[in-house]
């Protein structure tokens, strides 16, 4: 079963500022990354799977941020 990021870098020791050093990848998108707010290319995926040594299909990289209605009065 995939686990997500941020459970496999606690359990591997590994931060979020080594990530964006060893994958080369910048550190806003990273954060996206980890809060589930963005959801990574396959290219991006590849880069963090490598750079925390776990196969990218160990990782589950779902895009976990609702979706909220900020306009109007919602269903109804």
């Amino acid at each position: 079963m995939p686990t997500n990021i941020q459970d496999l870098c606690k359990e591997k020791s590994i931060s979020i500022l080594e990530i964006a050093d060893r994958s080369g990848l910048d550190l806003p998108k990273l954060r996206a990354i980890f809060m589930n707010r963005w959801t990574p290319s396959p290219s991006e995926r590849e880069k963090i799977s490598a750079a925390i040594d776990v196969p990218k299909e160990d990782i589950a990289w779902g895009h976990e941020t609702p979706i909220q209605h900020i306009y109007g009065h919602g269903p109804g």
